[in-house]
């Protein structure tokens, strides 16, 4: 049996059956989209008490101003290797001067 037969009868989705569990609109579980908006109201609050703009923040984390935007709105999927790049510009910034 070919590879791709053996494993054409497994789902792919990491979905339960329809029903089962409430997606949102962006395809999260409640909890997910829960903990992005924290994450994104924390980000904002951060950056906001530093005097930062966006664009500061993207470009000293090196990402993009639509990005960092899209954190702060809850609506992004942040990695853990951008996230600190993030918070390292929080604490490079909290230290200073």
């Amino acid at each position: 049996m070919a590879r791709s037969e053996s494993l054409s009868h497994i789902e792919t989705s990491a979905r339960p059956p329809a029903g089962a569990t409430a997606y949102d609109e962006d395809g999260r579980l409640p909890f997910e989209s829960e903990f992005l908006a924290q994450l994104g109201r924390r980000v904002r609050e951060m950056r906001t008490l530093r005097g930062m703009s966006r664009r500061e923040l993207a470009q000293r984390a090196g990402l993009s101003e639509r990005y960092v935007a899209q954190i702060e709105a809850g609506k992004g999927n942040v990695s853990i290797v951008r996230l600190l790049r993030i918070s390292l510009v929080f604490r490079c910034e909290g230290t200073a001067g």
